[in-house]
């Protein structure tokens, strides 16, 4: 089981929410519970080449 950070926030009544490596790749729910359920199914599709030209963040160790 893979590990994941998320970022979300609440606007009225709607979470919306992306993952850290992927912030391009914004999803929304009605609630916490729902947007984790959706935010799972879109790892699914972004890590199983059903969404193309995929953008990620990366990390650089510098100096």
């Amino acid at each position: 089981m893979n590990k994941e950070k998320f970022v979300y926030y609440q606007e009225n009544d709607t979470f919306i929410g992306w993952f850290q490596d992927y912030p391009d790749n914004r999803t929304q729910a009605k609630d916490l519970d729902e947007l984790k359920e959706n935010l799972n199914d879109i790892y699914v599709e972004l890590t199983g080449g059903k969404i193309p030209q995929v953008r990620k963040t990366g990390e650089l160790v510098l100096g």
